[in-house]
């Protein structure tokens, strides 16, 4: 919440800097105009690029014209979504099983500004935002040289960072609106041309069309790339016990383990398999990545040829009956009441057992000290508070993934699942002959990454767990950022083409709706203006109701348990 006071502050600070350089006409001056605190940067320079581009009419004709079916597959499906999401708010109402508010309800979540909206990263976000606005705008413009429509200027819309780009048709020539009267002299010299509505159409799907194409290209070489990547291990350092020899060693946490002795490890059990046949003070070599770099690792094993089995806390909710009872992150629980946890299976078949207000014992590993102690704690479970409907006991921690305590040389592990994330991803491409495989791809930066962590790509720990080893290996470690970018880019312009689909006024897909609307219309009951105000009153409609659905969406966990 802090920081969402800081951005207003700043927000705040920005907008009576926009209102003092307006006042004094120094945006105007540099043909800058500011609708409240957006600026709308104008410029004429490109006009010629924009001809030369133009020239091949026939191909971008049919460039935008098979626009149209794109955007009317997804206005369809983007109003179906609104309405399914609408339906199932509705009926959680009645059912009492309203979700609470997450981070999909938080303000700054609501729109694509990278950098504030924390699932979308400052930099990757606005060169993707960028390419993807530039890509957009660019489209119009050129469909606009195309079918003889003049082009006022283009630019970028400012709030801060960038929001958003244009290109500013002649308004009367596209959609048939009023000049104002500073246009009208310079009009005179050029004979006005009113577009008709298959060229207005075409003018209007181009954008959508160019954001679907470019988001194809992004993903055919996102996935194609993705396949040079090879996982180096799924093993990870999670804590080192003081005193013992790998903490001496210089061994960290985050660091990846390859191998012990020359010996491959790859899981949990290898692991575990290996570190059994230690004899205490033996020579050992861990084979690491850290940061990227291979490296190996030698240490002298302890006398303790002990190791703890369990699961291990990754992290306490606050305000729950964990956080109450003094459970902390690193804890391993190893038993509840009479029920020996050998594993993760253990717990979850265990909690799945207790109801709300069961009192229960929680027998803790504390790797904290150089002797590590066995703490018991008396929990009293709660309910759910995410799922009202569930009966089930709510302790209030995440655990790690499988992963064992190595006394005899001193550090713990946990096995993260960066093979099955990779497999995972590589699989998503045949999967989109379903609804399921566009439902990951349209949400794939909000899946957890092999770190538990919301996955922007493949940067800082991501790097770790992979190397380049395929058919594009030449590319080096480059190839994570080049996987990075292709990610964002695609996936902004598969959302911000979709979202223009949306039947709304002033989204292109508004636009279209009602020239579709009004030549349907006009089969049926002829041309003339109440087929235009017919038109208009549904698309105004449908505007409201889009809005008021988005709203009621954002707001209704709020509605369900307060503010």
């Amino acid at each position: 919440m802090n920081n969402l006071y800081l951005f207003l502050l700043v927000f705040l600070l920005y907008w009576q800097l926009v209102i003092f350089l307006n006042r004094r006409g120094i945006l105007n001056k540099y043909n800058i105009t500011a609708y409240g605190p957006i600026l709308m940067i104008r410029t004429q320079r490109g006009q010629e690029f924009l001809d030369r581009l133009a020239v091949h009419k026939g191909f971008w004709r049919l460039f935008a014209d098979a626009g149209l079916p794109a955007m009317l597959i997804g206005m369809l499906v983007m109003f179906l979504l609104i309405l399914f999401i609408d339906y199932s708010m509705i009926t959680s109402f009645q059912s009492q099983t309203v979700p609470q508010a997450g981070k999909f309800h938080e303000p700054r979540n609501i729109f694509l500004i990278p950098g504030i909206n924390e699932f979308i990263p400052l930099t990757w976000g606005i060169i993707a935002l960028i390419i993807t606005l530039v890509v957009h705008e660019f489209s119009h413009a050129i469909l606009c040289k195309v079918e003889g429509i003049r082009v006022k200027s283009m630019g970028l819309l400012l709030a801060i960072v960038p929001i958003g780009g244009f290109a500013e048709p002649d308004e009367e020539q596209l959609l048939g609106k009023e000049r104002n009267s500073g246009e009208q002299e310079e009009e005179e010299i050029q004979p006005k041309k009113l577009a008709t509505r298959q060229e207005r159409v075409r003018v209007l799907t181009a954008g959508v069309m160019a954001n679907f194409v470019t988001a194809v290209i992004a993903f055919i070489l996102f996935f194609s790339l993705l396949g040079s990547l090879y996982p180096v291990s799924d093993i990870t350092v999670v804590q080192t016990i003081p005193g013992y020899p790998a903490e001496d060693a210089g061994i960290k946490p985050n660091m990846i383990i390859t191998s012990l002795n020359g010996i491959p490890v790859t899981s949990a059990q290898d692991f575990l398999v290996s570190t059994q046949k230690l004899e205490p003070g033996t020579q050992t070599t861990f084979g690491v990545v850290e940061n990227g770099t291979k490296k190996e690792i030698t240490l002298i094993t302890s006398e303790s040829k002990e190791i703890v089995t369990g699961v291990r806390i990754f992290d306490v909710i606050e305000n729950t009956p964990a956080d109450a009872a003094g459970i902390k992150p690193g804890m391993v629980m190893v038993k509840i009441n009479d029920t020996d946890l050998t594993g993760l299976d253990d717990f979850v078949k265990f909690m799945g057992s207790t109801w709300a207000g069961q009192e229960i014992e929680v027998h803790m590993m504390s790797n904290t000290s150089e002797n590590a102690t066995l703490q018991v704690f008396s929990v009293k479970l709660d309910k759910h508070p995410y799922d009202p409907a569930a009966t089930k006991g709510f302790l209030g921690v995440s655990y790690a993934p499988e992963g064992y305590t190595s006394y005899s040389v001193g550090v713990s592990i946990a096995q993260f699942p960066a093979t099955n994330f990779l497999n995972g991803l590589k699989a998503i491409p045949s999967m989109l002959n379903g609804a399921t495989g566009w439902l990951i791809l349209f949400s794939l930066p909000l899946m957890g990454g092999p770190d538990g962590e919301i996955f922007t790509g493949f940067t800082g720990m991501f790097t770790s767990y992979y190397e380049n080893t395929g058919w594009a290996s030449s590319l080096g470690t480059e190839i994570f950022w080049i996987l990075t970018l292709l990610l964002w880019v695609g996936w902004m312009n598969f959302y911000v083409g979709l979202f223009n689909c949306l039947p709304a006024v002033p989204l292109d897909g508004g636009h279209v709706f009602r020239d579709v609307m009004t030549s349907t219309l006009s089969r049926i009951m002829g041309n003339g203006e109440k087929v235009e105000r017919i038109s208009n009153a549904i698309v105004a409609v449908f505007a409201v109701l889009i809005l008021m659905s988005l709203i009621f969406v954002i707001i209704a966990p709020f509605i369900a348990y307060g503010f």
